[in-house]
């Protein structure tokens, strides 16, 4: 695979060792509303500057473990189908070199193709998707490979009894009565999500997630912004906590987040930290196996 890294997220390194690694896919080919996410990567990278590799929500410096920054994924050509298999081989790539990703979107199309080639490693595969809308289109607009169906296309060889979707609070109708017909599993509240996790401890898990899931208050510079959704003390005491007692995470998406609607820079700035946070996570999960 082809990278190109103009910057690196702080506390990472940029030679040629870590065994949990970063990487960009920056593309918003198929975005339904504002366009801007192919910048995210990017610009994730440049807000990092601003804050410190020390968490103290996990108890760690960043710095005090190897990650490596690959940098971004060069698409050569943008359409929905070439860039899915681009990032199909990429997904393929890291694993082969054995190495825990987290995946820096770009639109939300990109983890169809990574949680398929993931499924194919493992077949008892759990997927925790976080999200403001449901993203179970068939189409739209006639496109099949959309941010706005890409949910849909994951359960198509998932199936409904491994897919975990936490946050939803949109739906077109039809999309909302497919999902009923289907039982797919929906907690707009995080009603469940402690025992979820407690019945997937052992699995293998693939997490996503979507910026939007993030009430607009504290995250505003994304393509399709949803009143009611959750903030950042619930993320690191709830979901955070849960996601250190999974034992075998393999991989890790952020997606969505659009830096052309980000004046002031704090939604950079927030999601560089949210992936901070979630930085200790995969190292953590290098350590289990």
């Amino acid at each position: 695979m082809k990278f190109l890294c103009k910057n690196t997220f702080v506390g990472c390194k940029k030679e040629n060792k870590g065994d949990v690694v970063l990487i960009g896919l920056p593309y918003d080919g198929t975005e339904s509303f504002r366009r801007g996410t192919a910048k995210g990567p990017e610009f994730v990278r440049f807000y990092s500057d601003s804050i410190e590799t020390f968490s103290y929500v996990n108890d760690i410096d960043i710095k005090n473990f190897k990650i490596l920054d690959l940098g971004n994924v060069i698409f050569k050509i943008k359409k929905p189908d070439k860039v899915v298999n681009d990032i199909y081989k990429t997904a393929e790539y890291i694993i082969n070199r054995k190495k825990l990703p987290l995946y820096i979107g770009g639109e939300h199309l990109i983890t169809y193709p990574i949680v398929k080639k993931y499924y194919e490693k493992y077949k008892d595969l759990n997927v925790l998707y976080f999200d403001a809308h449901a993203d179970f289109r068939d189409n739209y607009d006639g496109n099949k490979l959309s941010h706005a169906a890409v949910a849909r296309r994951i359960f198509e060889f998932l199936g409904s009894k491994k897919l975990y979707m936490f946050g939803i609070r949109s739906f077109e109708k039809s999309e909302y009565q497919y999902m009923k017909s289907k039982q797919i599993f929906i907690d707009t509240k995080f009603k469940k999500f402690n025992s979820v996790i407690k019945s997937i401890k052992q699995k293998p898990v693939y997490i996503t997630i979507d910026m939007d899931v993030f009430d607009p208050s504290c995250m505003q510079a994304v393509g399709n912004p949803e009143a009611g959704g959750i903030f950042y003390d619930f993320f690191v005491n709830v979901i955070l906590h849960g996601f250190l007692k999974l034992k075998n995470i393999v991989a890790i998406d952020v997606v969505e987040y659009s830096p052309n609607l980000d004046c002031s820079g704090s939604s950079g700035i927030f999601t560089a930290k949210i992936i901070r946070e979630l930085l200790p996570v995969l190292n953590k999960n290098v350590k289990k196996r």
